[in-house]
């Protein structure tokens, strides 16, 4: 096997944990939210501390990991998260659970931009895509285990078992990463001469300072955050609400909502791995600008629609069905979506990924906090769903334009990924 191929299961290990950390607290939500007294106001706040955390420490955590190493990066990032994932189950109240979730997301900010940087380092540009859905479809199976496995966790210990247990998954990763992976493939014990030619290193290595006046002067990063920004409405609210919207919303009991509520992050892992191929093949024939574009804003379109039918939808398998789809097809543009962030960010990759994903941080918690605030006023658990539609529709529009040859290391990322 190739070390290159470890790598990225390592990868993909992680992204299955940090999903189930994530969407930990909305499984266990309708049980916290009964024992600690928590209204829906409160819980779009308890829900968006995490969020806008994240979204903080997004960038720095990034250019940390381009600057000092994705092996050490990784590792504090995974030892901080999983020590504030543990710390939830002490929480008493809604202070505390706020507090205990907005540190947690600053240990785990920077997870998916540090991934990148190790995929642009360790793979080739042809294979790059296809990491990013291997990557993205293990954090789906992630989020599909999350109900399966922690509603009847919760059921037999309790809420606050979860976390302890879901901790302690994360210290004996972070051993795992930081005894075995070495931040250049030359350096990797074991690996072939031939591998270390075929992935291509960047001779210059070594770990540099970010030229952030060059970096954050291209038009096409501040594009792609801000179509990430409007995207990750869409995402946010399956990986927040969701679940209660299930229950509370869409009448589904706690019992089915652990059955059904991982369909959609079941087809999420089917679109991610489907996307991956789909972006490196079609990239070849029509090249990266027009191939990564077009698959980002059809996908979007089509999951817009389908939201709009899920807010009008009525009978429990037809609600199945149209979450299934518009996550499974939202989820297909997402390697297409980070493939064009490290294309953009080239050697950089990782604080650009922390860039667009600080976008997206900042709409998941806007998503997070007002789709409470919205609910509590009306009581309608489907109008805020239709404006995740609308936004979503926007990313849409914005992704159409993107260039992502126009990056900082564009001659390089256009000899590369030219049309065959």
């Amino acid at each position: 096997m190739k070390k290159r191929h470890v790598v990225v299961g390592l990868l993909a290990a992680l992204s299955i944990i940090t999903f189930i950390d994530r969407l930990a607290i909305a499984v266990t939500g309708p049980s916290i939210q009964r024992d600690l007294n928590i209204t829906p106001e409160q819980w779009g706040w308890v829900l968006g501390a995490y969020v806008i955390a994240y979204a903080v420490f997004e960038i720095p955590s990034g250019a940390m990991g381009d600057a000092r190493g994705y092996r050490r990066e990784l590792t504090r990032i995974t030892v901080w998260w999983s020590g504030f994932t543990a710390a939830t189950a002490f929480c008493q109240n809604f202070w505390q659970l706020t507090g205990a979730r907005f540190l947690f997301g600053l240990g785990a900010a920077g997870a998916y931009p540090n991934m990148s940087g190790v995929l642009y380092r360790w793979f080739p540009a042809r294979e790059r895509a296809r990491g990013q859905g291997v990557i993205w479809a293990a954090s789906r199976f992630g989020g599909a285990l999350a109900p399966l496995l922690l509603v009847p966790m919760q059921a037999y210990f309790g809420w606050r078992a979860v976390f302890v247990v879901l901790g302690a998954i994360g210290f004996v990763w972070a051993i795992v990463w930081r005894s075995w992976f070495r931040d250049r493939p030359g350096d990797q014990p074991g690996i072939t001469a031939e591998e270390v030619a075929d992935i291509g290193i960047d001779e210059t290595g070594g770990h540099l300072g970010t030229p952030w006046r060059k970096l954050l002067s291209l038009p096409q990063l501040w594009l792609i955050a801000l179509a990430y920004c409007f995207y990750a409405f869409g995402s946010w609210f399956f990986f927040n609400w969701f679940p209660t919207w299930m229950v509370k919303g869409a009448g589904f009991s706690v019992a089915e909502m652990g059955l059904y509520g991982s369909i959609p992050f079941l087809l999420g892992v089917v679109g991610n791995l489907a996307g991956g191929v789909l972006c490196d093949r079609l990239a070849q024939r029509i090249g990266i600008r027009r191939a990564y574009s077009l698959i980002a804003s059809t996908c979007l379109t089509v999951t817009a629609a389908l939201l709009v039918g899920l807010s009008l939808a009525t009978g429990k398998v037809a609600i199945i069905v149209l979450a299934g789809a518009a996550f499974m097809v939202m989820d297909l543009m997402l390697p297409a979506a980070w493939a064009m962030c490290m294309a953009i960010g080239g050697r950089y990759g990782g604080t650009a990924s922390g860039v667009m994903n600080t976008a997206g941080n900042l709409g998941g918690f806007v998503c997070s906090v007002a789709f409470g605030y919205i609910v509590s006023a009306t009581g309608d658990y489907n109008l805020p769903l239709q404006g995740v539609a609308a936004m979503v529709l926007v990313a849409a529009a914005v992704f159409a334009f993107i260039d992502c040859t126009k990056g900082f290391d564009h001659k390089v990322t256009a000899d590369l990924l030219a049309p065959a």
